[in-house]
C-alpha cells in the first residue's frame, strides 16, 4: 500500500512539474505573441533591412542657350541572386540558356557558351551577388530587364540593378576647367562654387540583406531620385569652340607652354568663352588649371595703358606732349630700362608712347611726375579698383597685388617699374576687366559667367550686370585712352592686324617670366620664359566685346604680343564679327535707292537661286538673268553690275567648278559619281578632271583651292 502511494505521489509530482512547465511556455508563447510581437518583429526587421542615404541626381551645367556643357549620366551595375528560393530549377533550366543567348549578343566580349558556363557555375556555388557586368547604359538596362529569367525581376529572376552615376562633359575640353570636377574629393570650378545648388537633396533608399551582402529592394520608380538645380551660365559653345582651337593651334605651331583667352560682353561683363590650356605629361594640350582666373602674373605692356591714363587723368600729360626716349636705354636708381625692340625711337609723343610700347617712355614720364608723391600713383590706381578682386563665381581669384610705398618691398625703382607692368601682380581676368571699363566708356562691370539658376525647367534665379565703378576716371581721359589703343592697331605695335574689316583697339603686352634667384635675368644661360599678350576690343567705334589672350612661351625669337597673341585675338574677332550680324553696320543707299558700294562685292560662281537671294537683299542690279537656262551660272562684275552666264551641267560627264565655293562644286562633282579629295581653302582654282569627260565608276577628282 505504501508502494502504491509513494508510485503516485511521484507521477503526480512529475505530472505538475511538467504542468507547470507547459503553462510556463504556453504563457512565454502567449507573451511574446501578444505583448511583445511588435519588438521583435521590429527587430528582424532591423536585422534583415536597413536604409541608406543615397545621392540625388546632380544637376546640368549649361552654355546661356541651354547647351548642356556638364550632365550626370546614368549607369548600373547588373548582378544577379543565383540562389534566390523565388527562382525555381525549372525556370532555370529552362531560360538559361536564352539567357545566355542573349546575353553575348549585348555583350560580345563572351560568346554564349562563356556566358552559360560561368552562370551555370554560378548555380552551383549558391552565389547571391553575382556580377553580370558593370558601367551599363540606361538603354542596356532596359534591354536586360527584358531579357529571359531577368523580365522576372528581383525576387524571382534574380536581376538586381544598382544604379550609378558618372559626370560626363558632353564638349570635351571646351570650358573643362572653368566648368570643374571632382577632383580629391572636392569639386571645383563652377562644380564648387555652386555644388549646394547642383547636388540637390538626399534621398532614402531600402536595402535588404541577402547573405551577407545588401541588395537594393529597387523598382525603376526608386531610381527617379530628386536631381539638384541646373546652372546656366553665360558661355556661348560656338565662341568657345573658335577661341579653343585658335588658342590651340597657336601653342602648336609655337611649341608654347600655356594659353589663356577670355571673350567678354563689354555691356554686361557676360564671359562668352574661358580657355586655359596647358601642356601636359604626354605633350599634348588639356585644361588643367584655371589660369585665367586664378593665375597671377606681371603684365607687361597691357599694364602701360593703366600707368598712363593715371598721368592724364592728373594732368601732367597730354597726347601731344612728347618726350625723348634717346637710343632706348635709361638708368633709374643704377637699374637698366631698355626698349623691348632693342633699339631706340628718339623723341615721341605721349600717344606714341603707347603705340610704340616705349617702356623708356612711360617709365620717365611716370617716374618723373610722381617720384616725389609715389602714393598719388598707386592711390590712382586703387581708384580704379586695380586693387580689388572681381568676386568672380569661380573659386581661387587672388587679390591683385599692387604694392604700396612704404611696404617692405617698395624700392627706388618701383615706381618706373610698375609703370611698364613689373613689381605688381593681376590675372588674366583682372587685366582684362580694366581694357573692358575703357570700351565701356568709365563703367567697370564685374564679369559673370553665371546667367541663370533652374529647377525642374522654370528659372528660379537670375544674375543680372552689377556695377562695379560707375566711372573709373573722367570721359576726357577715356576718350584719350580710345585713342591711345586704337593707334596702337593702326600705327604701333599691333598693326599686323589692322586689316580687319572694323576696328580693333587694343595693347600689346610682353613681360618676362621671373625665375627663382635669376630674377629676370639669366644666369645659367637658359632660355628665359615670357608671356606674351594682347588685350583689347571691337569693334573700336562700337564696343561689343573685349577680349584677352596670353600665352607663355620658352621661344628665344617669338615671344612677343604682337606676333604671338594678337593673331589669336585677331582669329576669334573675326568668327565673332563674322557670326554677329548685329555688328555689322547696314550700308546706305545712295539716292538713286542702290547701294552706295566702292565695288561690287566679289562673288563666286554658284546656283542662281543663291546667288538672286544675296543680290536681290543687297539690292546690286544684274545683267543677263533672262538668258539663263541652267540652274548653274558663272558670275563675273562689269561696270558695279554682275553679269549672269550659263554654266551648262551634263550627266555623265564632269562638270566644270572653278570659280565656285567648295559646297557647291562638292555638290556637283558628287550629283554625277565622281568622289571628291579637297586640297587648301578658299575657292576652287583647279580641277584634276577635265571639265567634259565622260565619268567613270568610283573615279576620284582632285579639287586645289585658292588659300
Amino acid at each position: 500500500m505504501d508502494v502504491k502511494k509513494d508510485i503516485v505521489f511521484r507521477l503526480s509530482t512529475v505530472y505538475i512539474i511538467a504542468a507547470i512547465i507547459a503553462l510556463t511556455i504556453v504563457g512565454r508563447i502567449l507573451q511574446l505573441q501578444f505583448l511583445q510581437n511588435d519588438k521583435y518583429e521590429q527587430a528582424a526587421e532591423e536585422v534583415q533591412y536597413k536604409t541608406v542615404i543615397s545621392n540625388p541626381e546632380r544637376g546640368d551645367i549649361c552654355a546661356y542657350d541651354g547647351k548642356v556643357l556638364a550632365t550626370s549620366q546614368p549607369f548600373f551595375e547588373i548582378r544577379m541572386d543565383l540562389a534566390s528560393e523565388a527562382l525555381s530549377p525549372d525556370t532555370f533550366n529552362l531560360y538559361i540558356g536564352p539567357l545566355a543567348d542573349s546575353l553575348s549578343k549585348i555583350f560580345p566580349e563572351k560568346n554564349r557558351e562563356a556566358h552559360f558556363s560561368e552562370l551555370m557555375a554560378a548555380r552551383l556555388r549558391k552565389e547571391r551577388f553575382y556580377l553580370v557586368k558593370q558601367e551599363v547604359n540606361y538603354l542596356q538596362y532596359k534591354r536586360l530587364s527584358q531579357f529571359p529569367i531577368f523580365r522576372l525581376g528581383q525576387f524571382k529572376g534574380g536581376f538586381i540593378a544598382i544604379k550609378k552615376s558618372k559626370r560626363i562633359l558632353p564638349y570635351g575640353e571646351l570650358a573643362a576647367r572653368t566648368i570643374g570636377s571632382l577632383t580629391q574629393g572636392k569639386y571645383i570650378g563652377i562644380e564648387g562654387y555652386f555644388n549646394a545648388d547642383l547636388q540637390g537633396k538626399e534621398s532614402v533608399k531600402l536595402l535588404k540583406k541577402i547573405s551577407q551582402n545588401w541588395i537594393p529592394i529597387a523598382t525603376e520608380e526608386s531610381f527617379q531620385a530628386l536631381s539638384g538645380k541646373d546652372i546656366i551660365t553665360t558661355i556661348d559653345i560656338n565662341y568657345q569652340d573658335f577661341a579653343h582651337h585658335a588658342l590651340l593651334n597657336q601653342l602648336k605651331a609655337y611649341n608654347a607652354d600655356t594659353g589663356i583667352v577670355i571673350l567678354m560682353e563689354v555691356k554686361t561683363g557676360e564671359i562668352k568663352a574661358i580657355v586655359n590650356l596647358m601642356r601636359s605629361s604626354r605633350g599634348g594640350y588639356i585644361e588643367g588649371y584655371n589660369h585665367a582666373i586664378g593665375g597671377a602674373i606681371e603684365p607687361g605692356s597691357t599694364f602701360k595703358l593703366a600707368s598712363l591714363m593715371v598721368a592724364l587723368e592728373d594732368g601732367y600729360i597730354h597726347l601731344n606732349d612728347s618726350i625723348q626716349t634717346g637710343n632706348g636705354y635709361v638708368k633709374i636708381h643704377g637699374f637698366s630700362i631698355r626698349e623691348a625692340s632693342g633699339h631706340g625711337y628718339g623723341k615721341l609723343s605721349v600717344k606714341q608712347v603707347l603705340e610704340k610700347s616705349s617702356n623708356v617712355g612711360t617709365s620717365m614720364l611716370i617716374y618723373n611726375y610722381y617720384k616725389n608723391n609715389p602714393k598719388k600713383f598707386v592711390n590712382r590706381l586703387y581708384s580704379m579698383d586695380l586693387d580689388k578682386k572681381l568676386g568672380i563665381e569661380v573659386k581661387g581669384e587672388p587679390t591683385p597685388s599692387i604694392k604700396y610705398p612704404g611696404d617692405p618691398l617698395w624700392s627706388g625703382i618701383s615706381l618706373p617699374q610698375m609703370a611698364i607692368g613689373y613689381e605688381l601682380l593681376l590675372t588674366p581676368l583682372q587685366i582684362l576687366n580694366f581694357y573692358n571699363a575703357v570700351a565701356n566708356d568709365g563703367v567697370m562691370v564685374k564679369p559673370r559667367i553665371i546667367k541663370a539658376i533652374r529647377e525642374h525647367g522654370k528659372i528660379i534665379q537670375e544674375f543680372h550686370t552689377q556695377i562695379i565703378n560707375p566711372s573709373i576716371c573722367s570721359k576726357p581721359t577715356i576718350q584719350k585712352a580710345k585713342q591711345m589703343l586704337e593707334g596702337v592697331i593702326e600705327n604701333g605695335t599691333a598693326k599686323n592686324i589692322s586689316d580687319a574689316p572694323y576696328k580693333i583697339a587694343g595693347k600689346t603686352g610682353t613681360a618676362q617670366v621671373a625665375s627663382g634667384t635669376s630674377g629676370y635675368h639669366d644666369n645659367n644661360a637658359k632660355v628665359m620664359a615670357h608671356f606674351g599678350s594682347f588685350a583689347g576690343y571691337f569693334p573700336a567705334d562700337d564696343p561689343k566685346y573685349s577680349c584677352i589672350v596670353v600665352i607663355k612661351t620658352n621661344d628665344s625669337h617669338h615671344f612677343y604680343g604682337n606676333i604671338i597673341a594678337a593673331p589669336v585675338f585677331r582669329e576669334i574677332a573675326d568668327k565673332v564679327y563674322a557670326s554677329s550680324p548685329n555688328m555689322r553696320k547696314e550700308i546706305s543707299p545712295d539716292t538713286n535707292g542702290e547701294l552706295a558700294l566702292k565695288e561690287v562685292p566679289y562673288s563666286k560662281d554658284g546656283n542662281i537661286r543663291d546667288l538672286d537671294i544675296v543680290y536681290n537683299e543687297l539690292r546690286i542690279p544684274v545683267k543677263g538673268r533672262d538668258k539663263i537656262r541652267s540652274a548653274w551660272i558663272v558670275t563675273s562684275e562689269l561696270n558695279k553690275i554682275i553679269e549672269y552666264q550659263n554654266r551648262m551641267v551634263y550627266r555623265n560627264k564632269v562638270p566644270m567648278v572653278v570659280g565656285m565655293g567648295l559646297k557647291d562644286a562638292v555638290y556637283l562633282m558628287e550629283s554625277v559619281g565622281l568622289k571628291v579629295v579637297v586640297k587648301g581653302r578658299g575657292i576652287i582654282k583647279e580641277q584634276s578632271i577635265e571639265a567634259g569627260t565622260l565619268v567613270k565608276k568610283n573615279q576620284t577628282v582632285v579639287l586645289s583651292l585658292d588659300t
